[in-house]
């Protein structure tokens, strides 16, 4: 199979999926008052948007499995499916399984926070944490009984190897867990997630076909996956764009989130996806160091102070005279100059 076939394929089946699946979802959250509840605390702006509808992750998660089905019956031919499963395919399956959970615990909490159970909004912190962490932990578990063989628990900087055995293990869940929730954080804005994470896909692509990385790891067909899931956020952007009339809700966030540590996890190029998803991680880690100093400012002087005006960093841009469309292109600016240093680290034989 050429290389064009292989990226275009699954963008192309996952863009047209996403398509044509947006307007009749739209609609169908419209009806059902499927609406979007904005915070007292955020900015002015964002009040006019109450009421779009959420959950528009569906359509992501649509696109990506169009994708991928795509081209599963496409380079496969009935005659092997029908004797037996491939090695990538049970693969493929796992990861789509992966994000298919978090899309699932995304989608109940978008729900339970637009129609409340007994006064209660979504599901609470630590529950949603823990359910996060035993989908991460089962995916491993999968992981580590299905390819003992052909899959070693190490992270590598060039050829110094970091950390191995357990403590890796123990890297993989917060990396799944964390990226899971850094992504859901970023989305805050009008076409930010769509956007961004259809620029990191699109260069992870590039980077597993085209350049040669040290560790990288599993037969090219998962990347699949990427192309699959740029051509699904592009075609939710066609819809989220500003003024968006589809919100992604936890129920896309979660599922993109996850997706894309998954496959660098599966193809051990998880130190060029940290990098080419710099701009969620910083934005996630913002969120994080608000937190942490209004704490200790308030248990240290009675007053609790602020880094940001609001947190995460997106809205501090906004708060501080930028306009909604300008803070999301130039984050898409700078997830372009995150996935240019991963092709950097690549040509210095980082990864």
């Amino acid at each position: 199979m050429s290389n064009v076939t292989f990226i275009a394929l699954p963008f192309a089946a996952a863009f047209v999926v996403g398509m044509l699946f947006a307007p009749g979802m739209i609609s169908a959250l419209k009806r059902r008052g499927v609406g979007q509840t904005i915070s007292e605390d955020g900015p002015d702006s964002h009040k006019s948007k109450a009421g779009t509808p959420t959950m528009g992750g569906l359509i992501i998660i649509a696109g990506i499995l169009g994708g991928a089905l795509a081209c599963v019956w496409y380079f496969q031919p009935m005659t092997q499916l029908q004797s037996g499963l491939t090695s990538w395919i049970p693969t493929l399956f796992a990861l789509l399984a992966l994000c298919l959970g978090y899309g699932a615990l995304g989608f109940v909490d978008d729900y339970l926070t637009i129609h409340p159970i007994r006064g209660i909004r979504g599901i609470s912190s630590k529950p949603k944490f823990a359910l996060q962490v035993l989908l991460a932990i089962g995916f491993l578990v999968w992981l580590a009984i299905a390819r003992q063989h052909t899959f070693t628990p190490i992270l590598c900087i060039g050829t110094k190897q970091i950390i191995g055995g357990w403590l890796y293990w123990a890297f993989a869940v917060v990396f799944l867990v964390g990226m899971a929730n850094f992504v859901n954080i970023t989305d805050g804005l009008d076409g930010l997630v769509s956007g961004l994470a259809a620029i990191a896909a699109v260069a992870f692509t590039l980077l597993l076909i085209f350049v040669p990385l040290r560790h990288a790891t599993e037969s090219r067909e998962i990347v699949l996956l990427m192309p699959a899931l740029a051509g699904a956020c592009l075609a939710f952007l066609w819809f989220n764009t500003n003024p968006a009339k589809v919100f992604m809700g936890d129920t896309g966030a979660l599922a993109i989130g996850v997706l894309l540590p998954a496959v660098a996890i599966i193809t051990h190029t998880e130190l060029p996806m940290i990098v080419v998803s710099l701009v969620f991680i910083l934005d996630g880690l913002s969120s994080a160091l608000q937190w942490a100093v209004f704490k200790f400012t308030r248990i240290t002087t009675g007053t609790g102070k602020r880094v940001f005006k609001k947190s995460p960093i997106h809205h501090h841009f906004e708060l501080s005279g930028w306009m909604e469309q300008t803070v999301v292109v130039r984050f898409w600016i700078f997830g372009i100059i995150a996935a240019l240093m991963a092709f950097v680290g690549a040509g210095m034989d980082w990864w």
